[in-house]
């Protein structure tokens, strides 16, 4: 390997492995607790170190000549926040819990889930999210939980992968490819990510698993990641038009059993499916506002829910297994972990003033010149999960006060979670230009690799790069071409109104 250009992102990746097999000699549950709450702590350092020093710092290395880890726009951030996601869970996790949840195998999925953010190589890419799989399996073969569901669909995506990628190697990057190569990739990004029909082993995971190795599986979105270093910059405009009305159909049908759902578990897997799938509508769009929005809502979705799931866990920490079917009345007990409840929840529906907001309604705005009534679409789906969020929080905490002869108030390791939830769900509303502005970069960044040109002016004229001179009107012309050989029908022209300061 050749010098360490920025050794932060290589310890991200290197020390929640080594820490793996530190952690996994302790047979005390809670001093490997301990250990891993060490080492995901260095982690997190790391990796937020590598994503604000990747301007001033090479962010490349290679290996034999392979280019292995590199940062780009697209994935600074998300490194980083998959680091916290793995902490806050480590921190939430109640002693009742720690006897079922492997800290050693939590720290081997954080560094190769690290490991897949930091990579663009597609071929590393690919073996990082197949090794990825391997935790949850060896869980629940440990646990004695049937495993055929989990791995007839997640080996059909591990082999589609490649087969996928095999043909476009053997076809040449220069040139459109066949859909013999095409097809694979894309059934793959369906399946890990759960969309209508294939989604059934996402419930039978969160059914089986425990949940905080459930949760940790599918919060990441490594799906949407595949997506976008797999798929995008091969598929042609109708394979995402396909894609992005599977994944619409996925919103609207998981939105939908969200509402009827009986049990706590299944009910937060099928919001989890609900609000993922809008990102690969924006996908879609194929505009640079369109892709801004979907990698917004990508951000809150995985911030939000992870909390929503969190909140959920510590709730079934003290009373088992949820039910949805009556009125439980824990809010005099734990009146944290409702308010937790109710913030996370309304911050992963894009409610107003939350990290999610904003982000829903760039998609909104990216995808509803294209088809206008894939953002009535958008609003329904957030409707009807606003609605679930609030039918499951009365469901949970209203009603007749429950009796208990043992203190449920949160512990101090759960209201640090909340409180730091809190903290990024406010924050990223009350100043959103820094993670919009990244976000931003990062489309057209993913637009120039598909050979999108994408008028200048769009960078230097969207409204959280000019917040002394908003413009009064922007207008997104977009005509869809017929044929990938003729990208110049896309257009995004700026028209600026006259200045409003005083």
């Amino acid at each position: 390997m050749n010098a360490l250009l920025n050794p932060w992102l290589e310890l991200s990746v290197l020390i929640p492995l080594l820490g793996a097999v530190w952690v996994g000699r302790e047979r005390d549950p809670e001093r490997a607790r301990d250990r891993s709450l060490r080492v995901s702590g260095v982690a997190l350092f790391c990796a937020t170190a590598a994503w604000l020093l990747r301007g001033a710092l090479p962010t490349a290395s290679s290996l034999l000549g392979w280019r292995l880890f590199e940062l780009d726009a697209l994935s600074a951030p998300l490194l980083p926040l998959t680091s916290l996601l793995y902490l806050l869970v480590k921190v939430a996790t109640l002693r009742t819990k720690i006897r079922r949840y492997s800290f050693a195998w939590a720290l081997f999925s954080q560094s190769i889930i690290s490991g897949a953010l930091s990579c663009r190589e597609p071929w590393a890419v690919i073996v990082f999210l197949s090794l990825g799989t391997l935790p949850p399996l060896l869980e629940l073969s440990a646990r004695g939980k049937p495993t055929r569901v989990y791995l007839v669909h997640i080996g059909a995506y591990v082999a589609l992968m490649i087969a996928g990628w095999t043909v476009v190697t053997l076809e040449g990057s220069d040139g459109p490819h066949s859909l013999w190569a095409v097809l694979p990739i894309l059934l793959a990004v369906w399946i890990r990510s759960g969309c209508v029909p294939l989604h059934c082993w996402m419930t039978d995971l969160f059914e089986h698993a425990t949940f905080g190795t459930a949760m940790l599986f599918v919060a990441p979105m490594t799906g949407a990641y595949a997506a976008v270093r797999l798929l995008l910059p091969i598929a042609s405009d109708e394979v995402l038009r396909f894609l992005g009305h599977v994944a619409l159909f996925t919103a609207v049908y998981a939105a939908g059993m969200a509402l009827v759902q009986k049990e706590a578990r299944r009910f937060f897997c099928y919001l989890f499916l609900s609000h993922s799938a809008l990102v690969y509508v924006g996908l879609d769009s194929a505009t640079p506002l369109g892709l801004t929005g979907a990698l917004c809502v990508w951000l809150s979705v995985t911030l939000g829910l992870t909390g929503f799931g969190l909140t959920l866990r510590a709730i079934e920490a003290r009373h088992g297994r949820i039910s949805l079917s009556g009125l439980h009345g824990y809010y005099g007990h734990t009146p944290l972990l409702a308010g937790c409840f109710l913030l996370t929840g309304l911050a992963s529906v894009g409610f107003p003033g939350t990290v999610g907001f904003l982000g829903t309604e760039l998609l909104i705005d990216g995808v509803v010149q294209a088809y206008p009534y894939v953002g009535v679409m958008i609003v329904l789906v957030s409707a009807l999960n606003g609605i679930a969020v609030m039918q499951a929080y009365f469901t949970i905490f209203a009603g007749s006060r429950h009796v208990s002869t043992v203190s449920l108030r949160g512990r101090m390791r759960e209201r640090v979670a909340v409180l730091m939830l809190a903290a990024l769900i406010f924050g990223g509303a009350l100043f959103p230009q820094t993670s919009v502005r990244s976000r931003h970069q990062a489309a057209l960044e993913l637009m120039s690799r598909r050979g999108t040109p994408v008028d200048p002016s769009a960078r230097e004229h969207a409204w959280w790069n000019t917040p002394d001179d908003k413009p009064e009107s922007v207008q997104h012309s977009l005509s869809r071409a017929p044929q990938r050989s003729e990208p110049s029908a896309l257009r995004i022209r700026t028209v600026r109104g006259p200045s409003t300061r005083g």
